[in-house]
Order: structure tokens, then sequence, then C-alpha cells
């Protein structure tokens, strides 16, 4: 979608919408928040410029449907030539977030993203939009990781679903090239350890994040146990988010198991850890991190994306690594993607 312009002096209104939405989706906002601007974005992309500005003059915005007081000021502020108030406080918000400024060396030296999730399952955005979002912001290649079907409440993808995103997938990779969209899954830890989704599609993915959500209070031995399992599936890449801890609004404890054992299990097998960046998981804790350090495994640095705003918060856990010795070579994602896709596909060797 192309920006509009309303002469030399003032501010494109569609730019400033589309950027407060994705400042809010930075800020982790709800998501009717962010959709409320999005909406006010599409009204003032398919309605005549003339329209919005005459509007803007009279005062008279809210008159169409998808405006509302907010997006009527941010637009009238924007003609008028200065930027809008609402964005200002947003960017100075984003300015000074210290742990998302954090560890720049280690943002730096990665390539890609392998875990963020599309309006195919629970995200906010469709593939491609996400995928322009990742090469704006630098990245060579994103894995698409949408959730499995056993996670119904988040529509996950059942087969035929899967098959039909692979070949949309492949589609958008000659138009969008040379950024690379992998094809990819978050596939749920199921309890018996056993990855929820068919063996043939998971051997066609390029990258397998493997997840516990459900059944998260098992007890530690079997815990331990289900999650060893899954990591020794040959098509298994990535363990996600490996306590499963919430620590913002009400929160939620971490998973118990014999953390020593499963990172050995990782290690051996070479698997690597996930660095979850959302905020309200930071997973793995500190503690934990320092062991995936000391017993040399390797990780990545993964931002668990659901909105294109959040496709950023990759400073949130390059931040943590920064605290240890964990360098590029461990980092999996911070490699080419040819080298990247070798080691995946040494797994089901």
């Amino acid at each position: 979608m192309g920006a509009k312009r309303y002469g030399s002096h003032g501010m494109e209104p569609l730019l400033a919408l589309e950027r407060i939405a994705y400042l809010l989706e930075l800020k982790g906002d709800p998501r009717y928040k962010v959709e409320a601007f999005r909406k006010a974005a599409d009204v003032v992309a398919t309605t005549p410029d003339d329209e919005i500005a005459a509007g803007a003059a009279a005062r008279t915005l809210k008159s169409l449907a998808g405006i509302g007081d907010t997006s009527a000021r941010v637009i009238t502020e924007a003609l008028a030539g200065g930027v809008p108030s609402y964005l200002e406080r947003l960017e100075l918000d984003a300015a000074t977030d210290d742990d998302l400024q954090g560890g720049d060396e280690v943002r730096g030296w990665l390539r890609g993203d392998l875990h963020l999730h599309t309006k195919w399952s629970d995200g906010g955005a469709e593939i491609e939009l996400m995928a322009r979002t990742a090469a704006e912001l630098g990245h060579e290649y994103l894995a698409i990781t949408d959730h499995s079907p056993h996670l119904s409440i988040a529509r996950g993808l059942e087969p035929e679903r899967l098959r039909e995103q692979l070949d949309l997938i492949e589609k958008l990779n000659e138009e969008l090239a040379p950024l690379r969209i992998l094809t990819g899954i978050e596939a749920d830890i199921l309890d018996d350890g056993s990855l929820d989704q068919d063996e043939d599609l998971l051997a066609r993915l390029d990258v397998v994040v493997a997840s516990v959500h459900s059944a998260l209070r098992m007890e530690e031995r079997a815990m331990t146990t289900r999650m060893i399992t899954a990591i020794a599936n040959p098509h298994m890449d990535v363990l996600g988010h490996c306590t499963g801890r919430l620590i913002k609004g009400r929160g939620r404890a971490e998973s118990t198991f014999d953390a020593e054992l499963v990172f050995a299990a990782c290690r051996e097998l070479d698997k690597a850890v996930e660095v979850n960046c959302r905020p309200e998981r930071l997973d793995p804790p500190r503690r934990l991190l320092a062991m995936v350090d000391d017993m040399g495994v390797k990780v990545a640095i993964d931002t668990d994306a659901h909105a294109r705003g959040q496709l950023a918060w990759h400073g949130y856990g390059c931040a943590r690594v920064a605290e240890t010795d964990i360098g590029p070579d461990r980092i999996v994602n911070a490699w080419p993607v040819d080298d990247l896709l070798a080691w995946t596909t040494s797994h089901a060797a």
C-alpha cells in the first residue's frame, strides 16, 4: 500500500497511522488498540486526498467509519505539517527503552528470526506484511512458525492448511527475493513428547520449533522425559520458551524439569535452546541461560512476534545474551541461511 503525500510541508497521515500501530505492537499493547489505527490507515488509504483534507479542516473526520477521536487528531496534526503528538510520545518511549536497546553488538550478529506467527494462526498480520517488515529491519530471512493443530485456541494449522501455507510461501519467495521466507512450525510438545504434526510435513519444513503449551505443571521427572523425547525427534531443531513462564500481568510460574539433562540433550543432539524475546516471557531466565552458556549449547534468539512491530523485539533477548559468553558461532540465526539450513537438515540425516 503506497503512502499518500499532502503537499510539501504536511506529514503523511497514512505513514503516521501505520507508524503508531507499529510502535504500539512494539510496546505489546492490546491488539484492539493496534487494529484501531490500522483501520484508520485503511480509511485514509482508500479515501480521496481532498476528502481527507476537507474533513480535517472542518473537523468532521470522525464521520468516516473507522476514524475515531485519536486517529482524527493524528491525521489533522499530520496535515498541519508537524509530527502528531501521540506519535512523538510513542517514539520517545521506544527510544528510551533500555531493555529494548541493549545488546547492540549481539543484535548486529543476527541475520533473521526463527519464531513468529501470522494471521494463519494467532498472529495479527499476513505473511507478506511480516516478511516485508522483517526486510525493513535488515533481516535476510525469517521462519514462519504458526502453531500446530493441538493449540486450537490459537487456530493451529491442520495438515491441509499447513500445505496451503507452504504453497503460498513458495510464491512469496519468488516475489520477495533476496529475502528468504523459511517454512516452519511451532509444534506442540504433547504429553508423551511427540510433536503435534504429521511426520511427513515436519520433514518438509525448514525449521521446527517445539514448545510445551499444555500440562505445564507436569511433575518434574515426567516433564524432563517429555522434553528430551521431543528433542530426540529428528525433525525438531529449536526448543521454544523452555520454562513456559510469564513474568507480566498475573504471571505464570516456571515449569519444573531437570534443566541440566534437557540442555545436555540439546548439546549432544546439536539442537538449539531458544532465547525468547517476548517481554512477558524472557525465557529462559538468566540462571538457566548461564547454564546453557556454560554447557556450550547453541541458541536461537527469537522474537516470537505475533505482530509486525514485535519483530523489533530482538533487543530484549540480545541484551541477555550479551551478559554471557555466547558468540555468533553458537547463535544459529546469526548464520548465513545456507549454513542454517545445513544445520537443520543434519538433524534428520
